[in-house]
């Protein structure tokens, strides 16, 4: 499994002092973009993998499942998410996200989607349809007519 858990450091006087508290999460790469996301009770988010880009995933609302999918044996790992888990997915990655409960949440990006020549691949990981729907859509083999399955 390539997809990990991405744990947070906290200074604990930032909850002795009894405001709460703060917890850092620092990457190895620089983020150099972020979206907020919505996904719906239900619905799926994914069948895609970035071979541009790692990703980080922090749900700040709701609860899911990540799931990474080796394209080649099929074999599925996944992560169990909740309100203010973060995980890192690699590059050439395949993922898809399953929302329990409506969720939000926030990716962070190493490179500007606007700067990669190859964003994404929409790959169906036997989840559902999801992203821009049915991965036999129009859309999608467009999406895909050059694409190379990253390897």
């Amino acid at each position: 499994m390539r997809m990990k858990s991405f744990k947070p450091s906290c200074n604990l006087a930032t909850i002795r002092d009894g405001r709460g508290a703060i917890f850092s999460f620092v990457p190895d790469a620089p983020i150099l973009e972020f979206t907020h996301q919505f996904i719906k009770a239900g619905k799926i988010r994914g069948n895609h993998c970035h071979p541009e880009f790692d990703e980080y995933i922090m749900l700040v609302d709701g609860v899911g499942v990540e799931v990474e999918v080796d394209i080649k044996t099929r074999k599925e790992n996944f992560i169990y998410m909740n309100k203010g888990e973060c995980i890192f997915i690699p590059r050439n990655t395949y993922h898809v996200f399953l929302a329990v409960t409506d969720c939000q949440s926030v990716s962070f990006l190493t490179k500007r989607w606007d700067d990669c020549k190859r964003p994404i691949i929409h790959e169906n990981l036997g989840m559902g349809d999801g992203d821009h729907g049915d991965p036999k859509s129009a859309f999608n083999q467009f999406q895909n007519k050059d694409a190379h399955h990253a390897k």
